[in-house]
């Protein structure tokens, strides 16, 4: 039986889809859409049949109409509004997943052949950023931990290591050594299975945009938001704690496990307090939770662990 989390998020908290998605990545879209005929591209409406889910949180009511583009997507920029910019050019179909390691059955899947049979959830997330902001956001998808039961997880495996496209013709930010590309990111293997972890393929019940990873990406609701990498080409199981790409590039700064934790600061700013998107830079802040609030959900993972130190 599955454990039914508290359900404390509606739409009412829901960062508006005019708002989360930049009018001009509409407008990018849709001329993308019409050359390549791509199945992920932002102005794509398509809509994706869900169920509800009891795994949905919540925060207070609030608004972000304010909001025409606030994102991180390295690949296509250090600005927050490069994604919505630039990710148009993204090319998702076709789409295929490499999964390989310690499983026993490794292959290239399309991606349809990975979200064949599996039921979409609609999961109402909190999201919070390394950089102090959050978001409340309504994602589409299904749990990692049912495509883990299909390829079949052996044995000696302890950590799931995932990998991002790399298409420098159309992702412009891999032309900048800003990161050692491609972006990789992991979970230890009972963090990846856990059923809050899932892989969102759409948002507010539509197809993902390109600008928030499409066509499939990880979310990952406890830990900060980088963890959740977008536009998975690659899964890996293994038996060590495989490199993360902000933990290579500055470990100082960027743990492994990186779960969000108003005690422990990152070395240029304070974690305590978060700032919502929709409010402008001088907005009122408030409280960051424990594990982005999932902490009833999660905590017995780290059972023993100094949080400070294993950050």
């Amino acid at each position: 039986m599955r454990t039914r989390f508290k359900t404390d998020l509606t739409w009412a908290d829901v960062t508006p889809k005019d708002a989360f998605l930049n009018r001009r990545s509409l407008i990018a879209g849709l001329g993308a859409a019409a050359a390549v005929g791509s199945i992920g591209g932002a102005a794509q409406a398509a809509r994706i049949d869900t169920v509800p889910s009891p795994y949905s949180t919540d925060l207070e009511p609030n608004s972000y109409e304010d909001v025409t583009s606030y994102n991180n997507f390295y690949e296509f920029g250090t600005g927050k509004d490069d994604p919505a910019k630039y990710a148009g050019a993204l090319t998702t179909d076709p789409w295929a997943v490499k999964i390989d390691g310690l499983v026993d059955r490794p292959g290239t899947y399309d991606l349809a052949d990975l979200t064949k049979g599996v039921q979409m959830e609609e999961r109402i997330y909190r999201f919070r950023c390394v950089e102090a902001w959050a978001m409340v956001i309504p994602w589409v998808g299904f749990e990692l931990n049912q495509l883990l039961a299909r390829v079949g997880v052996q044995s000696g495996a302890k950590y799931v290591a995932f990998e991002t496209l790399v298409r420098p013709e159309e992702m412009r930010g891999q032309r900048r050594g800003t990161l050692d590309w491609p972006y990789r990111e992991g979970l230890r293997l009972d963090e990846a299975m856990h059923p809050l972890t899932i892989l969102a393929t759409g948002l507010y019940g539509e197809t993902m945009p390109n600008q928030n990873g499409a066509p499939i990406r990880l979310v990952v609701p406890w830990k900060y938001g980088f963890k959740s990498i977008k536009s998975i080409v690659r899964i890996s199981l293994t038996a060590e704690e495989p490199p993360t790409s902000w933990n290579m590039a500055n470990p100082r700064e960027y743990g492994f496990y990186s779960n969000v934790n108003p005690e422990v600061d990152h070395p240029r700013w304070s974690q305590a307090t978060e700032r919502k998107v929709g409010g402008g830079l001088i907005a009122r802040r408030q409280p960051t939770l424990m594990m982005n609030g999932y902490a009833d959900e999660v905590m017995d993972l780290y059972k023993g662990m100094d949080l400070a130190k294993f950050y």
